[in-house]
């Protein structure tokens, strides 16, 4: 088990749940509980939080007296806290997180007289590791296109966290802040299209409480422009919004969604206003039989745009291959067993060799002799046929975010 789950356990471990706090209900705990005040990390010596109280708000590298000594804990911030064997932060022996609870109402404690130093978190895996997950791709990929918002030719992505924050992530294995909150607002975005017209990939995004519909302007640095309003209403209607690149052949980037309650799929044809036109229906019924797509760019060889879709009821993924006249061919099936993976994501060529690929995100059903559990990145080279190859699992830092794009 990974110091990254070990982490995901640590509500249980610290005794942190409503179901099982250590000591609750005696009268001596809760009168020195109480005296830890609001915005402060409070810990006693005591299994029972009686005796002398610690309380900081601050990040402490080594505790001094209170070293190795913490029994009891509550946590009255809005932030996590982090709590480690080692000193300094360190990683080498084990990390708990305390959730946040303002009232103070949980408390609990480690109960091994083993914590050394303590931080403040605004997201949980930042305990342990950076804010945004790992991500490589090759330099100079052959096919160009799909994912280069910062105008490389290196397959990027952006990842959304818990807490609203949006990351630029190059290629390299870093991570740049693009968004510095706010971003939970939408319940769609949507990469892959030059929306806006000036040579730059853009950011579509849907507002959850009115419907509304935003284009983020790239501005070529993997950062975002102002936006700029290209949908008054009425977009919560779809259940899925994909951008596909040019369909219709008409050199604009274009858009597909899936209506909630008919299942019809239809196309958003970009203009060149940087709006999107009247709706062109291209599938009849039944696609919300389908539970994630991703707009994968030409993984055939025919320089049309494909698309990629699971089937929820099978687990089954279909290449829905694109088409003169802006529609899509017979489907084609790549392989089952794809309901273990909670996102699908469209990468570009992200290794390099001239032919557009797939990348998964796992759920917690999701077991390999590499990795288990949810927050694995599987990569999937495409071979230009259509197909992909095997999955090679990359990394399992892509645990507790809010979406990739």
């Amino acid at each position: 088990m990974s110091l990254l789950k070990r982490l995901a356990t640590a509500a249980t471990a610290l005794g942190l749940t409503s179901a099982a706090l250590l000591g609750a209900g005696a009268a001596p705990a809760q009168a020195a509980i109480s005296d830890c005040p609001s915005g402060y990390f409070c810990a006693w010596k005591t299994d029972n939080g009686t005796g002398t109280m610690y309380k900081t708000q601050a990040n402490a590298s080594t505790l001094g007296t209170w070293d190795n000594t913490f029994r009891s804990v509550v946590n009255r911030t809005n932030k996590f806290v982090c709590l480690y064997d080692d000193p300094n932060h360190g990683t080498d022996g084990d990390v708990y997180s305390v959730y946040p609870d303002p009232s103070g109402s949980e408390w609990g404690g480690p109960g091994s007289n083993s914590v050394s130093s303590l931080k403040f978190v605004v997201a949980e895996r930042e305990c342990a590791m950076d804010p945004y997950p790992v991500w490589h791709a090759a330099e100079a990929p052959k096919a160009a296109g799909f994912g280069d918002l910062d105008a490389n030719r290196t397959a990027d992505v952006l990842v959304r966290d818990k807490v609203g924050r949006l990351w630029f992530l190059p290629g390299n294995g870093s991570g740049k802040l693009v968004g510095s909150g706010g971003w939970n607002a939408f319940n769609a975005l949507v990469r892959h299209g030059d929306f806006s017209r000036d040579g730059k990939e853009d950011v579509i995004a849907r507002e959850a409480s009115t419907g509304k519909l935003w284009l983020y302007p790239g501005a070529g640095t993997g950062s975002l422009g102002a936006r700029k309003l290209i949908g008054t209403g009425g977009w919560n209607v779809m259940s899925r919004l994909v951008g596909v690149g040019d369909l219709n052949g008409d050199t604009r980037s274009d858009l597909v969604a899936v209506e909630k309650s008919s299942g019809k799929l239809w196309l958003y044809p970009g203009t060149t206003t940087g709006t999107l036109g009247a709706r062109v229906l291209l599938g009849n019924g039944g696609w919300n039989g389908m539970n994630a797509f991703a707009g994968t760019g030409d993984l055939n060889g025919d320089s049309r745009p494909d698309l990629v879709a699971r089937e929820a009821s099978t687990g089954k993924l279909w290449t829905y291959p694109g088409k003169a006249g802006g529609t899509f061919g017979t489907r084609v099936l790549l392989g089952s067993g794809w309901n273990v993976m909670d996102q699908l994501l469209a990468v570009g060529d992200y290794d390099g060799d001239g032919h557009h690929d797939l990348a998964a995100i796992t759920n917690s059903s999701y077991s390999s002799n590499v990795f288990r559990g949810d927050g694995a990145l599987i990569l999937y080279s495409g071979t230009g046929t259509g197909k992909f190859q095997a999955g090679f699992p990359e990394t399992d830092s892509w645990w507790q975010l809010n979406g990739a794009f």
